[in-house]
């Protein structure tokens, strides 16, 4: 019983340790590159190229940061019930 008391309370902390916050958020600028932004969110959950144009999602269809790019560079991003 102690062990799941343990493993909760790590799932509990991992969860609260989420990149896709509103910090995180506000690093992101117009310019940056796709390896600027992975190093302050880390891997996307998902990203689409389509014609030279990437658009890649962090986090979830509830809460998630959404960054669209050229070449390899932030045009625009935007945000979604971020804490």
């Amino acid at each position: 019983m102690k062990r799941y008391g343990l493993l909760l309370a790590l799932v509990v902390a991992l969860a609260a340790c989420s990149k896709v916050n509103v910090e995180n958020y506000g690093k992101i600028k117009v310019g940056m590159s796709y390896e600027e932004v992975r190093a302050i969110l880390g891997d996307p959950t998902r990203c689409d190229d389509v014609a030279g144009f990437r658009g890649c999602q962090w986090g979830d269809e509830k809460s998630n940061i959404t960054v669209q790019m050229v070449g390899d560079n932030v045009v625009m991003r935007s945000a979604k019930n971020l804490k």
